[in-house]
């Protein structure tokens, strides 16, 4: 199985994740979120993006220094300057969750912090499942959920339409 945990595998992975692993090795993002311990999560790693698809990076953050953790994505410059920048806070699965958007050489960038480890996060733990499931039915399921994300479904959905889940962001994690 992939270490999803380290960005490596995407060197030899599709044009896609090559492409972002040089974004992510240029701008040295996982270097200076490094304190966060952050993880890639998402369509990208498991290579059923399609166009627009983020790079989604998960980070464990202490939320009640919310505002150490924005400043230090300034100060640190792991968002350039020149960009422009949306952040949320919200509650997601019941945690408080901070939202950091951007673009970044042509990728859509997600930054998203709760305060567990990432790899106990439902994203992280919803790309593992997906993972599994994409090896176990093989080439011909995978176009299949890239066809429904082309339609406008969102990953977990596609995954429930396909296999006939009832609730597919809870029972992806069974």
């Amino acid at each position: 199985m992939i270490d999803f945990t380290a960005i490596d595998y995407l060197k030899e992975g599709n044009e896609t994740q090559r492409r972002a692993y040089e974004v992510l090795t240029r701008y040295r993002i996982f270097e200076k979120l490094k304190s966060y311990s952050p993880v890639l999560a998402g369509t990208i790693p498991i290579g059923i993006d399609v166009e627009g698809s983020d790079l989604d990076i998960i980070c464990q953050v202490d939320l009640t220094c919310e505002e150490d953790f924005l400043d230090e994505l300034m100060f640190k410059k792991i968002v350039p300057q020149d960009v422009e920048v949306a952040v949320k806070s919200m509650v997601v699965n019941g945690e408080k969750s901070i939202v950091v958007n951007f673009m970044l050489d042509g990728f859509p960038v997600e930054i998203f912090g709760q305060d567990i480890p990432p790899v106990q996060q439902n994203a992280y733990r919803h790309m593992l499942a997906e993972y599994s499931i994409l090896k176990e039915k093989g080439d011909g399921f995978k176009q299949e959920i890239i066809q429904l994300k082309r339609q406008g479904i969102k990953t977990e959905p596609a995954f429930g339409l396909l296999l006939g889940l009832e609730d597919p962001y809870e029972d992806l994690l069974k």
